[in-house]
């Protein structure tokens, strides 16, 4: 069970100012738990807090900050099913789906652990002409500053975590606001960071509205804004973000093709693109939304995908074998609802699924989409996929391309001309071969081009952006 009510973190200490956010279970609407609030008098304090601390954070040595992050792996390691269920209920994620998070939080601060000690610099050889002999030259990399840090409702501990983990490996001190939907996983993260040695002041946690939050983005006191969420809300703050660099993690609508090659593992494929589309509930901003398949193949991937979609368990995100939980909220079921409307008299056909009750909505499969379709276009956020038959490989690159989206593509084929084809021509960040595009490791470079972002994360990338450059140039 989740605690009856949990503080927000200022200044590395749990402060229980209110209980004024009611944190509900995304199954059942109950009421789960309560949350302390922040308002501006507490972000301002926070902030001023990551400013004064950031000399001594920047002063801990690569062992020190290490230490700090292998103290949060081992605390993660014991309180797992703690935040397994915590996901589960704040969230809606199926059981199964939040253990894997949870797997996935532990290994992106142990990677962090390991950055830590090995962000580096390089020597510079100066001498490009004859003015510059006698000098050296070498850099080294220093932390940006306090940082502002926003994560999502979908993954509430990992995509935290990609943010956290970094600015803690770099140096950074920070201050976060999780999603008021989905706080009490970034809270149980603040909790375990006030048992470590951070500087006093180093990283406040602070659940707030939307239209209270505007210190996260404009105060000139921070220096790096990162942002996960939708692409509306992300490129209205990066207007408002003033002088501070912004790293942008926003949405898609990730594109799978299957060439004609794939004939004999047609059911391999099938299994995983039902993965791809529907795991989580398809609330991820790389779950697989539309499906090109090579007309030699169409046909027997569209029954092999009908099959398996209509065979995914509904229900309660608790129960082991459920795979398709609620949706974040009812509005958001209604809208989709709404999409696979509208589709449907545009022409569309509905193979399977698509109806809603309440927050819960059937996964549901399309093909004939017209072109100016919803779920075409815009980013489904939810169990919703269409299937687009094709001949010609080259156009599938420019149809996979039509899209204001460009976070990651799949590419199910053997042969190695059109792999590297598709990692040169693909306007995406990410270019997966014979999987799906859902498939990330939290090492790699991870974001996407026009409307999904700019900037990357993955450990290593992100550090990057959360440190500057320094030159040291010495007279001989």
């Amino acid at each position: 069970m989740l605690k009856e009510s949990y503080p927000y973190y200022l200044a590395n200490e749990a402060i229980y100012a209110n209980r004024d956010l009611e944190v509900t279970d995304k199954y059942t609407g109950a009421v789960a738990t309560r949350v302390a609030m922040a308002d501006s008098v507490a972000i301002d304090a926070g902030i001023a807090a990551a400013v004064a601390a950031q000399a001594a954070m920047s002063r801990l040595a690569g062992y020190e900050r290490q230490e700090v992050l292998q103290h949060c792996v081992a605390r993660f390691q014991a309180r797992f099913d703690e935040l397994a269920h915590a996901l589960c209920i704040e969230a809606g994620k199926p059981i199964r789906d939040a253990r894997g998070e949870v797997t996935r939080l532990i290994d992106t601060f142990r990677v962090a652990s390991e950055e830590a000690v090995r962000i580096g610099g390089e020597v510079m050889d100066m001498t490009i002409s004859a003015r510059a002999r006698g000098y050296r030259g070498m850099c080294k990399r220093v932390p940006i500053g306090p940082c502002s840090l926003i994560s999502p409702f979908n993954f509430p501990l990992n995509l935290a975590a990609h943010k956290i983990a970094p600015a803690i490996a770099a140096g950074c001190t920070w201050v976060l606001k999780p999603a008021s939907r989905t706080p009490v996983g970034a809270l149980i993260i603040g909790e375990v960071l006030a048992e470590t040695a951070l500087p006093k002041g180093a990283f406040s946690i602070l659940p707030a509205h939307r239209d209270g939050a505007d210190l996260f983005t404009e105060d000139d006191r921070l220096k790096l804004l990162s942002f996960t969420g939708s692409p509306d809300v992300g490129w209205k703050l990066k207007a408002k973000a003033g002088r501070k660099k912004v790293v942008l993690e926003l949405g898609g609508n990730a594109a799978c093709v299957v060439d004609a090659d794939q004939a004999d593992r047609l059911d391999a494929v099938a299994e995983r693109i039902v993965f791809g589309a529907y795991y989580q509930s398809g609330q991820s901003c790389i779950s697989v939304q539309r499906i090109f398949v090579h007309e030699a193949v169409y046909e027997a991937l569209r029954e092999k995908l009908v099959v398996a979609v209509c065979g995914l368990r509904m229900g309660d995100p608790r129960e082991e074998h459920t795979f398709i939980g609620p949706i974040i909220s009812e509005g958001e079921a209604e809208r989709l609802e709404a999409w696979i409307g509208r589709a449907r008299a545009g022409g569309a056909k509905l193979l399977c699924g698509g109806r809603r009750v309440g927050v819960m909505l059937e996964p549901a499969l399309l093909e004939d989409l017209p072109p100016d379709a919803d779920l075409n276009c815009e980013e489904a956020f939810g169990p919703v996929a269409a299937l687009y038959r094709y001949s010609d490989f080259e156009a599938v690159l420019d149809a996979v391309n039509d899209s204001r989206f460009g976070l990651q593509a799949g590419i199910f084929t053997n042969d190695v001309r059109k792999a590297m084809r598709a990692w040169d021509v693909l306007e995406v960040g990410g270019v997966v071969i014979n999987d799906v595009p859902s498939w990330r490791v939290d090492h790699m470079p991870y974001g996407g081009v026009k409307d999904s972002g700019l900037g990357r994360e993955g450990v290593r990338f992100a550090i990057e952006d959360m440190t500057e450059i320094r030159l040291l140039v010495i007279r001989d």
